[in-house]
């Protein structure tokens, strides 16, 4: 009954101080915002990604890692390598869930024009940006499987 056997669902993370941004994958190419967890202690964050990969029915995450714009590993990137960690040691059970990498330099800054360019004011709605930028990092991801 599945019509998408040939790619497995995925959700993506944009990591934020504050907030993670998630997204998830439909039918075909098909990239869906799918909400934001609010930030709280590693541990717990990496619980709330897990359960919401269960409740979309994901079959892999993709994380976004903001490198630096000539490709270094700066502080945000760092912890985002951090959190990479967490994420597959709490999963390391749970073999059917992959994590994956992905660059995710510009993804806020082009977040915030697409919302602008739809009305929306990124200065007031930044959780519209998370997930717009969780949008374009599993965009990104799908487009770099294709080929």
């Amino acid at each position: 009954m599945k019509s998408d056997t040939e790619q497995p669902k995925l959700m993506a993370l944009d990591l934020g101080e504050r907030r993670i941004g998630l997204a998830v994958s439909g039918p075909g190419s098909l990239v869906l915002p799918a909400g934001h967890i609010v930030r709280g202690k590693l541990a717990q964050d990496v619980q709330q990604v897990i359960e919401s990969a269960r409740e979309h029915q994901a079959q892999g995450i993709v994380v976004g890692i903001p490198y630096t714009l000539d490709g270094g590993t700066g502080p945000s990137a760092k912890l985002a390598l951090g959190f990479i960690r967490a994420l597959r040691r709490a999963v390391s059970e749970d073999e059917s869930l992959a994590i994956h990498e992905m660059d995710e330099r510009y993804t806020s800054v082009e977040a915030e024009g697409l919302l602008r360019e739809s009305g929306v004011q990124p200065s007031r709605d930044r959780a519209s940006v998370d997930e717009t930028a969780a949008v374009l990092i599993l965009q990104r991801f799908l487009v770099s499987q294709e080929n």
